[in-house]
């Protein structure tokens, strides 16, 4: 049974992808337990309707949703600092957790305005960015965690290291699996680099397989349609959300020292997401493409 609000200390959140699907359970999830949420979407008219719908479901609860087009990293930055503009606005300096679960398919390769490939884009470099953007804020926290929506589909798959964006030959599923790779290793790279001392922890989540609109963005037909049909034997996003609420919010995650989980139970993840070089190569090679390597040498 959820908390009633009031009852308990609230914390705050950050849920990426916050309009549908997994992010939009979990943020219902941690509204009805007296949490405060901080949600993102791509879409203005999207953030707004969800905004109006939560906050009717739940008056008294502290929520914002905030527009930004994860592709983007300037918008990535921006959204970063909307949150913290938000957080001073609530008098609160911590953050006690982030859900990277925003994702995007596309079928046909498209490229961002920056350049990079979309999925690789969204999945993953946002993901990072995201991340390490709101660190200070994490790391004020007593207990933050920070959980990466990752997917089975990283099993058996391996970084193209020579053309990790498939810009050469691109195909559309393997570039899906790099990023939900991309994600365990970088779950795993975060929490060596945070060290055991620290109190935040990096966790990637398995939702299985799940009925979201997800594949309905694809651009393409062909793949929206066969989305249609696999999505029917998904279990509902509700249901899916529970395991990633339970790494945001029980106690003994904290002191777990597994990274990927599925279903709110630890599992073993492919063991190429835990070599010690892919997770030191795909961080310098993310810094590099976020620019955070050239701030670093400014600075």
């Amino acid at each position: 049974m959820a908390e009633l609000a009031g009852k308990i200390q609230p914390r705050f959140f950050v849920v990426t992808g916050v309009t549908s699907g997994i992010g939009l359970a979990v943020a219902r999830g941690l509204l009805g337990r007296g949490h405060a949420v901080i949600g993102a979407g791509r879409s203005a008219e999207r953030c707004g309707a969800t905004a109006v719908a939560l906050q009717e479901e739940f008056p008294p609860a502290r929520l914002a949703i905030e527009v930004a087009d994860l592709s983007l990293q300037d918008q990535v930055r921006g959204l970063a600092a909307a949150i913290g503009g938000r957080l001073d606005e609530w008098g609160v300096a911590e953050l006690d957790g982030l859900v990277n679960n925003a994702g995007t398919f596309t079928f046909w390769q498209t490229l961002t305005a920056e350049g990079f490939e979309t999925q690789w884009a969204v999945n993953h470099l946002a993901t990072f960015l995201l991340t390490l953007e709101l660190l200070p804020r994490l790391q004020a926290s007593a207990g933050a965690r920070v959980v990466t929506v990752s997917s089975g589909s990283h099993y058996g798959t391996r970084l193209d290291w020579a053309d990790i964006q498939l810009m050469r030959r691109y195909n559309p599923l393997q570039a899906y699996k790099q990023t939900k790779m991309a994600n365990v290793l970088f779950t795993a790279e975060l929490g060596r680099r945070l060290g055991t001392s620290s109190h935040v922890r990096a966790v990637a989540a398995d939702p299985g397989l799940v009925n979201t609109e997800m594949g309905h963005k694809a651009n393409s037909r062909l793949a929206r349609w066969i989305w249609s049909m696999r999505r029917k034997n998904g279990i509902p996003a509700e249901r899916a959300a529970e395991g990633i609420l339970s790494l945001l919010l029980e106690p003994e995650v904290l002191c777990s020292t597994e990274i990927y989980w599925k279903h709110g139970r630890p599992k073993a993840p492919d063991p190429a997401a835990l070599d010690l070089d892919a997770g030191r190569r795909l961080w310098a090679l993310s810094s590099l493409m976020c620019g955070l390597a050239l701030e670093a040498e400014a600075a």
